[in-house]
């Protein structure tokens, strides 16, 4: 049962039938093997209705019986689980563009969402064209790990920074320097090399999902994913919210190409991105390059400013290192009024912090925390919990294969 073309944008607003799979069969996935009454009472679904949805599910092979709960007396309950082996979803994590040493990695999940193999390449400087080429190349190698997966494969998810219009399938650089765009349609190269139909997405959107679906317990349903400080990920009412053409989430202004940028980047400097290490770097090597501050970011980057990573910092900071702390605690605070402003705006339950940053734990997030209490109002402030990412450098990727098995899960 392949997923419809392009169904991530168009099933924003499920119907009442396709919530009630995408509840049942993700309960299941999440709880499994469990029973129908277990079933009825999380979902608040009466038992017939169970059923029948579970009858369905079993006579399409998306759902297998196995084994017998305990019971106090009266005939033992028959557990469901999803056979595992139904199907397959890709999903991958382009990089960052402009971002020389982000990783190209690849995953194949089973419907229960775990990892059956991953691939990871470094990603170079390029034209959108050739790493939509190399994107290829990569699914290549992915579905011929196994030729179980080459027949089973239901979709395929494409997570990439950048400005999406999803109708055409393309994407465009939003970096300073960058605004490369490729006019070739990624959806259409991977549906027409290898049958697969694939949904294109923005990587902090697709990495919201994946949170959700592996780190957040079911109900919570509206939340705001950083990644960093280069895109954003909205999850609305258990929604992705995507916008008119996919490219919800960039919380910032365009790049005027023209004098204009230079009159007006003092006044509007909050909201111009500092990139995916929150501008840390640059500020580091200027500081103690020209300013000759003394710090162990420069011996634990070998003694090569021009090497030095988010990680060092981070490392620098945690050994107590002062610069270090105060490089973070700044950056927290950029960042935390941009939260406050978007905790404002959507009064999320959870809002999550990725892209890295998350690494430096409470050095960088208390000041962030602070930040948000000082700049939003009171009441959402008390309600919303910033927590860091969970999943990692795979986070974008799972969330990609995640809106493959979403989408599976509501067409039955």
């Amino acid at each position: 049962m392949p997923i419809r073309k392009n169904q991530f944008f168009q099933s924003r607003l499920l119907s009442d039938h396709e919530k009630k799979n995408f509840s049942i069969l993700e309960l299941i996935r999440r709880n499994g093997p469990i029973t129908r009454a277990e079933i009825s009472k999380i979902t608040d679904l009466n038992i017939v209705t169970i059923s029948n949805y579970i009858n369905t599910y079993i006579n399409e092979g998306l759902v297998v019986e196995g084994g017998m709960e305990a019971s106090s007396g009266g005939r033992k309950p028959t557990l469901v689980k999803l056979k595992e082996n139904y199907g397959y979803a890709i999903g991958l994590d382009l990089g960052h563009m402009g971002i020389e040493g982000t990783n190209m990695i690849g995953v194949v999940v089973d419907i229960s969402g775990k990892v059956r193999e991953k691939i990871e390449h470094k990603r170079v400087k390029d034209t959108m064209d050739k790493i939509i080429t190399k994107s290829l190349e990569l699914i290549d190698e992915l579905v011929n790990k196994d030729k179980v997966y080459k027949d089973r494969i239901k979709g395929v998810g494409i997570g990439i920074s950048g400005v999406i219009d999803e109708t055409l399938g393309t994407v465009r650089d939003s970096s300073k320097n960058g605004m490369r765009a490729s006019y070739l349609s990624m959806i259409d190269l991977i549906e027409q090399r290898f049958g697969i139909p694939s949904l294109l997405g923005n990587d902090a959107t697709f990495a919201a999902f994946g949170e959700k679906m592996y780190a957040i317990p079911m109900d919570v349903e509206n939340i705001v994913y950083m990644y960093s400080d280069i895109g954003t990920g909205i999850i609305i009412k258990g929604n992705l919210y995507c916008g008119a053409t996919g490219s919800a989430g960039e919380v910032r202004i365009n790049y005027p190409q023209n004098a204009e940028y230079l009159k007006f980047s003092k006044s509007f400097s909050f909201l111009l991105p500092l990139g995916l290490d929150l501008g840390l770097t640059n500020r580091a090597r200027k500081l103690i390059k020209d300013e000759g501050v003394k710090s162990s970011i420069s011996s634990i980057a070998g003694d090569n400013l021009e090497s030095v990573t988010i990680e060092n910092i981070i490392e620098a900071a945690k050994s107590g290192d002062t610069f270090a702390i105060e490089l973070l605690e700044d950056a927290a605070v950029n960042l935390g009024v941009r939260v406050a402003y978007l905790v404002n705006l959507f009064n999320p339950e959870i809002v999550i912090i990725g892209g890295g940053i998350e690494k430096a734990e409470s050095l960088f997030l208390e000041p962030l925390r602070k930040t948000v209490k000082k700049w939003a109002f009171e009441e959402p402030a008390n309600t919303v919990k910033i927590l860091p990412a969970q999943l990692g450098i795979e986070g974008v990727a799972l969330g990609a294969a995640g809106v493959v098995l979403r989408n599976l899960f509501i067409s039955v």
